[in-house]
């Protein structure tokens, strides 16, 4: 299952998922307009049940990885296995992001976006990926994305990280500057068993831009068996 992050929609795993197809079933949906990530969390959960999927591994990536960790905190018999990619149990300071909600909702998108993407990708990053990714983010309804700005503003999981059950691989990058390795590591220290990889030369969508190692250590991590 791989949920959207904030500014995108389903082709964010775009460059993922002919990597995964042949032996996986995928779910790709957009989170909504939720002020919460707790509302985003029981959007999983419905979605689920409507899909008649009792149990899924989750990949989430920044507000996608948030929703991710409370639907495997509080739905532990819902989730498999777990990836949390360039998220954070807590992102920064709350009033910027409540600051960045009131922008939006009256200015839009479109005066912000050169600072968001510039925290999206490595100036290495093809100029057509940057710009594909410019245009999702300008045209996400302004609601939805300032809406998403308060979900983050109000996530704060640190105490909770301990509840996740699941088998939990966490990746960061190396030049994410909106959740730092230091966010994964956290995260990390928190989830029982949890491993940390750092991917070099990537920002916030390492994903997008480390497709092939990105794509080979989720399947790796899914296909790991357990040995009692």
């Amino acid at each position: 299952m791989l949920p959207s992050s904030l500014g995108t929609t389903t082709k964010l795993w775009d460059a993922n998922v002919g990597y995964w197809s042949d032996t996986l079933q995928l779910l790709r949906y957009n989170l909504g307009a939720r002020r919460s990530v707790d509302e985003l969390g029981e959007d999983v959960l419905q979605l689920l049940d409507d899909r008649g999927l009792e149990r899924v591994s989750l990949c989430g990536v920044s507000l996608g990885g948030a929703t991710a960790m409370r639907v495997a905190a509080t739905a532990p018999e819902r989730v498999d296995r777990l990836v949390l990619a360039c998220t954070s149990a807590r992102f920064g300071d709350p009033e910027q992001w409540l600051e960045r909600a009131a922008l939006v909702r009256q200015q839009g998108l479109e005066s912000i976006a050169d600072g968001i993407i510039a925290r999206w990708f490595t100036d290495r990053a093809l100029r057509e990926v940057v710009a594909r990714f410019r245009r999702q983010l300008v045209e996400t309804p302004h609601e939805t994305y300032a809406a998403g700005c308060e979900a983050v503003a109000r996530w704060d999981f640190g105490d909770r990280l301990s509840s996740i059950q699941a088998p939990t691989l966490v990746i960061a990058a190396t030049e994410d500057r909106t959740t730092p390795p230091d966010h994964g590591e956290l995260i990390v220290r928190g989830i029982p068993n949890a491993k940390l990889v750092v991917l070099p030369e990537a920002a916030h969508l390492a994903n997008v831009e480390q497709a092939e190692a990105f794509s080979r250590l989720v399947a790796e991590h899914l296909a790991a068996v357990e040995v009692a």
